[in-house]
């Protein structure tokens, strides 16, 4: 229990660390045809294939048409909080070092692209969705290699108990080794006195085996 509680906190300390990385940035990117006005943030530990797998199932549930080349192409979704109005959003991930991936994200509003200084009401609303959606996916990576850490504690703790449960067995039939020969030792020493007083009831029967055979010979 103490062990689970130990990673809990190790887990809950390095969510923690991410959680203060990952800021959602605004930037001109490669993106939507040309270099346009994007929202980019840091995943991490998370593979481009999942991220884009999850990004698209979202941009589905706005009733978006989802293609995917260079990244995933959202056509005509509706974002309710930002009204009624049809939105292509476009998306695309680098890989970084150490894990990271660099997600931006751009929305096309209809001959405009989404900024924080010409539409800054939906500006927070696309930086709440692509916060979020970082925020999930870091939280899944860093769940997912969590529980394949404690897989592997688990192991661990198995082959401890396992070698303790030999350490056990061992030093038992040590002590039954140790009886054992404790046994024969008392043995032997019995066995020796017993030897001795047999040898002499042998010494005392050959006597009268002796004198009679004399009486025997002695009879003419």
């Amino acid at each position: 229990m103490k062990k689970i509680l130990l990673t809990a906190l190790a887990f809950s300390c390095v969510l923690s660390v991410f959680a203060q990385k990952i800021k959602v940035n605004e930037a001109d990117e490669k993106i939507g045809n040309g270099t346009n006005n994007a929202l980019v943030v840091s995943i991490y530990g998370a593979s481009i294939k999942d991220i884009e797998h999850e990004w698209k199932s979202m941009m589905k549930d706005y009733g978006a048409k989802v293609s995917t080349k260079d990244g995933v192409f959202a056509d005509n979704a509706v974002i309710k909080q930002m009204g009624n109005n049809t939105v292509d959003i476009y998306e695309k991930s680098e890989d970084k070092k150490n894990g990271e991936v660099k997600f931006m994200v751009a929305f096309d509003l209809g001959g405009a692209y989404l900024s924080s200084s010409a539409q800054s009401d939906k500006y927070k609303i696309a930086e709440k969705i692509v916060h979020d959606f970082a925020v999930k996916m870091t939280r899944e990576a860093i769940e997912e290699q969590l529980k394949q850490q404690q897989k592997a504690l688990n192991k661990l703790n198995d082959q401890q108990k396992d070698l303790v449960h030999d350490n056990d067995k061992m030093n038992k039939d040590i002590k039954n080794y140790q009886d054992k020969i404790k046994n024969d030792q008392d043995a032997l020493v019995k066995n020796k006195a017993d030897q001795e007083k047999k040898q002499q009831e042998i010494n005392g029967q050959q006597k009268v085996v002796d004198d009679v055979n004399k009486k025997a010979k002695a009879v003419e």
